[in-house]
């Protein structure tokens, strides 16, 4: 069987054809300016139609979704897509069955059904992009929440708020991309849709003052996060997804970072890299349909 798999993101639309058994049989990507909406479901139509035998549509999507209907209540860094019942339009217009999941969710499916959780009973993941966003799985299920809202580890403090809003001080406003090029731009006077995450870190690899010292917070509070997590969940794992986490030296230095913590857990990066989302809405499409069934 196979699957048009698909992992939205604020940036980008990554597209895929996968089978049941999670073999990735072609896959491509398309930019998204603008966080555009519109343009993320041109381009879903348009790669449908470039692979008529797929026999369903799993999508990874950020935000508050509503994994039975697809609804979702609040689209993450895709505004346009608050409010928007995506799996009553994927009915219109593909009439084929389709499941839709948050995209954290999606990263820790594919771990635990192609990757290294396969054994575990209770791990996290957490996916560092344009925002933080995490997902759960404790005695075995997957937890969302009451209103799927679940595992938005963005939102955790990083340290006491002042008298700004509460929302400065969370892990969404010190440890993403976002804000790393935001921080960068400030100091340097350069425009921020001119600089890249690569940059800001091959600056810190050649000890650039101001990089060097940007990136140590970002993996500082990016640990204060995952020291929070260890001790309310006490979890086996905690997996960490993201462009990011394609950084040769990454893992290595979040470990360093992670010793001042002194943090019993087990840190490694996601198995799939960005493939992790497109498996993930994979499985989850599997598991719903077995469920009708």
């Amino acid at each position: 069987m196979k699957l048009a798999a698909f992992d939205i993101g604020g940036t980008s639309l990554k597209m895929g054809v996968i089978t049941d058994q999670g073999e990735i049989v072609s896959a491509d990507k398309q930019d998204i300016m603008n966080h555009s909406g519109k343009a993320i479901l041109d381009g879903v139509l348009n790669w449908l139609k470039q692979h008529p035998d797929c026999e369903g549509v799993a999508v990874s999507i950020p935000g508050y979704v509503d994994p039975r209907s697809g609804y979702i209540a609040m689209g993450g860094a895709i505004r346009d897509f608050d409010d928007f019942h995506f799996g009553q339009w994927l009915q219109e217009k593909t009439a084929l069955p389709f499941s839709v999941e948050n995209d954290a969710n999606c990263a820790l499916l594919a771990e635990l059904w192609l990757g290294k959780a396969q054994k575990m009973s209770d791990f996290l993941m957490m996916t560092i992009g344009t925002g933080v966003g995490g997902a759960i799985y404790c005695n075995n299920a997957l937890v969302r929440g009451k209103q799927f809202r679940a595992g938005e580890f963005g939102s955790l403090l990083c340290t006491r708020p002042g008298s700004d809003n509460v929302r400065h001080y969370t892990m969404n406003t010190t440890c993403t991309m976002r804000v790393l090029t935001q921080n960068f731009s400030r100091h340097s006077g350069q425009k921020q849709e001119e600089i890249t995450g690569e940059e800001i870190f091959a600056r810190y690899d050649n000890n650039d003052p101001i990089c060097t010292r940007l990136v140590n917070t970002f993996y500082q509070d990016l640990c204060g996060g995952i020291y929070n997590l260890s001790h309310v969940f006490n979890p086996e794992a905690i997996f960490l997804g993201g462009g990011i986490t394609g950084r040769e030296t990454f893992l290595d230095e979040v470990r360093y970072h992670l010793t001042w913590f002194d943090v019993d857990v087990k840190v490694d990066t996601a198995t799939y890299g960005n493939d992790s989302g497109m498996l993930g809405a994979v499985k989850h499409f599997l598991q719903t349909q077995q469920e009708k069934s």
